[in-house]
């Protein structure tokens, strides 16, 4: 077919209706609009949804991250090992408590922490690993956590992007000892901004959920007691806590997270299909042990194709593309001698095409008649 001229495709799109607004206007309507009900309301059907004990809301995934490293116990001075190839806010929740990210290199196909690399940057000094479920889909756990039990390591799962993915079966969050979602715009589903924090251990529950209210009891435990209770200010604490008015859309959104998913998948096989008919550009691996739910759709170009290029000539025809996310070694923050060439590599080479719930087929259809093109053109040049 032809492409057509002069039409917009985005990278994302979150997806809204009605019910957004209906839950909004009940927290309007109540008066209670900081952290309340509505936010204890949104906990317990994550709680539900996952399967799991204790959900705490936060104002986002890296500040989830944060409380999750400070409630284990991690401090100046130890080291985390985190999954190179990932947004740098994981590594940044790390150098927030004075420790140091050690960076692992990735599986080439997955895009996540390669478990064979793992021990070697095990150091006295290492108290925690952060896998991260790239793009939702879940690392390999299993392998994770016996080198943890072995090295009495905590696990967090950075599954920001991973709400509703699963890995033989068990959700993302829920396999290591404390699990982090971001409900950022381009994830699964989308609060504007906003996190949870999730573990079946209830010490861990009630120091993080203390944390992120300035280390005092949280309103609604004050509100359910008869007596009248002055907080005690135990830890230095955090203002992370969620309001009522982003968990209203939460709330929402949640209800439709099967849906999204399946769509997502339904547009992900398209993909596939498509990318398979067009040279210099591979689809996505996803592994057997696991269901990806496809926060992104992130593609590798031939190494001989200058990807940023690619970019810049897909958005002059309406089109946005993406590079994957980062190879965090590589960041002058971190200032880091960890050397991750798969990462690096990925870095350089992935794409992210477009995903959402309301793309439609005929989109790819033109998405990739451009690609194609363009693929070509650059294979010239």
């Amino acid at each position: 077919m032809q492409p057509r001229q002069n039409i917009f495709i985005p990278l994302t799109r979150p997806y809204f209706d009605s019910e957004e607004l209906e839950e909004i206007q009940k927290v309007l309507d109540s008066g209670w609009v900081t952290q309340g009900p509505k936010v204890e309301e949104f906990e317990d059907k994550i709680t539900e949804y996952l399967g799991i004990k204790h959900a705490i809301a936060v104002t986002n995934c890296t500040s989830a991250l944060h409380l999750a490293l400070i409630s284990v116990g991690v401090k100046r001075g130890d080291e985390v090992l985190v999954a190179d190839f990932t947004f740098p806010a994981t590594g940044h929740a790390v150098l927030y408590c004075g420790a140091k990210p050690v960076f692992i290199d990735v599986d080439p196909k997955t895009y996540n922490i390669d478990p064979n690399l793992i021990e070697e940057k095990i150091t006295e000094k290492t108290k925690a690993i952060i896998p991260v479920h790239t793009f939702g889909q879940l690392a390999e756990m299993d392998a994770i956590m016996e080198i943890a039990e072995e090295y009495n390591l905590k696990v967090i799962e950075d599954a920001a992007c991973a709400l509703g993915a699963r890995y033989k079966g068990r959700y993302a969050g829920t396999i290591g000892d404390i699990g982090c979602f971001s409900f950022h715009a381009r994830k699964g589903i989308t609060t504007g901004e906003g996190g949870m924090v999730v573990t079946n251990n209830e010490k861990l529950a009630s120091k993080i959920r203390n944390l992120s209210v300035f280390g005092m009891t949280s309103a609604w435990d004050k509100e359910r007691s008869d007596k009248f209770i002055i907080p005690e200010f135990v830890d230095i604490g955090y203002n992370y806590k969620m309001s009522d008015i982003t968990a209203a859309v939460g709330v929402a959104q949640l209800r439709k997270l099967d849906r999204i998913i399946e769509r997502k998948r339904e547009l992900a096989k398209y993909w596939d299909e498509k990318l398979q008919e067009i040279e210099f550009i591979e689809p996505p691996y996803v592994s057997e042990n696991v269901k990806h739910i496809y926060q992104s759709y992130v593609a590798l170009v031939d190494k001989r194709i200058n990807r940023n290029k690619l970019i810049e000539i897909l958005v002059k025809k309406g089109i946005q593309t993406q590079i994957g996310t980062y190879a965090s070694h590589i960041q002058p923050v971190y200032n880091s001698k960890d050397k991750c060439p798969n990462s690096l590599e990925i870095f350089n080479r992935s794409l992210a095409l477009p995903m959402y719930y309301v793309l439609r087929k005929e989109d790819i259809d033109i998405v990739a008649a451009h690609l194609k093109r363009a693929l070509e053109d650059l294979k010239c040049q």
